[in-house]
């Protein structure tokens, strides 16, 4: 698994980085306090793309703990010159001991895959540690496929069903509506909340990342949907050849989330 996860993660690490509000990460940066080093962690860190991106951009010195549960993602990851202290840790049965300390949580690509009840959890120890928090990537629900196939907006229904049914080990997903229950759990515990969209816009040249992607909605369509598998296979072959003919326009829509304490 880490293997192929990894290779997906590449993947997307460079549309990532371009796709993320760099407002909100000026944001958080001047809310942050003059202690010295910074502490932050990532959850949900896997090869440490969250790190990569961020660490340039805070200031030093800087103490990062890269959280995941998967051994060989974390082995991969490589930083940029800060300190990095690498725990493997099953994030589900959520510790909230594990902020201690903290004055900047972060994650990238993780809160649409957790449940309502960890978001809240989430909150709540961010707001013990009295640290600020920054969410990117969040999906939201949205995408849209240049040129249209009359099945796109079927199998977006579809994939966001599944997301909602899909178990991570922290219970079922909060899927398309993490953005605003993340946002109304931290703002119900005095936080100032910003968020801003960091949508994917995939170009036709991205077409390996586009490829993966139209297969993964297809098998999580096809799963939730088995009687309409012959539909969606016919929708992928449609979508992969305006891939292969070099005409499709993939746009998936995220939400990147600032969360700051007034006294801070």
């Amino acid at each position: 698994m880490s293997e192929s996860l990894s290779s997906w993660l590449a993947l997307r690490e460079r549309v990532d980085h371009a796709s993320r509000s760099l407002a909100l990460t000026r944001a958080v940066v001047a809310a942050l306090p003059d202690e010295r080093p910074l502490r932050i962690v990532d959850l949900g860190s896997g090869t440490g793309s969250n790190v990569r991106y961020l660490a340039p951009l805070l200031p030093s010195p800087q103490r990062w703990l890269a959280v995941d549960r998967d051994a060989g993602l974390l082995d991969q990851s490589i930083g940029t010159g800060v300190s990095i202290e690498r725990s493997v840790m099953d994030l589900g049965d959520f510790d909230p001991g594990l902020l201690a300390g903290a004055h900047l949580v972060t994650a990238s690509a993780l809160l649409d895959l957790v449940s309502i009840r960890w978001l809240h959890e989430l909150a709540s120890a961010c707001r013990a540690a009295g640290a600020a928090a920054l969410f990117a990537l969040t999906y939201n629900g949205h995408s849209e496929c240049t040129p249209m196939e009359p099945e796109d907006v079927r199998v977006r229904e579809l994939f966001n069903a599944h997301q909602r049914q899909n178990d991570k080990g922290f219970g079922a997903a909060a899927g398309p509506d993490a953005v605003a229950r993340t946002i109304g759990a931290f703002n119900s515990l005095g936080y100032d909340v910003c968020h801003e969209p960091s949508d994917w816009i995939l170009t036709p040249e991205m077409e390996a990342l586009q490829r993966q992607l139209i297969d993964g909605w297809a098998a999580a369509s096809a799963e939730i949907a088995p009687s309409e598998a012959s539909t969606i296979a016919d929708w992928r072959a449609r979508r992969q050849f305006h891939v292969s003919a070099g005409r499709s326009t993939i746009i998936v829509g995220h939400v990147d989330i600032c969360a700051t304490l007034m006294h801070m």
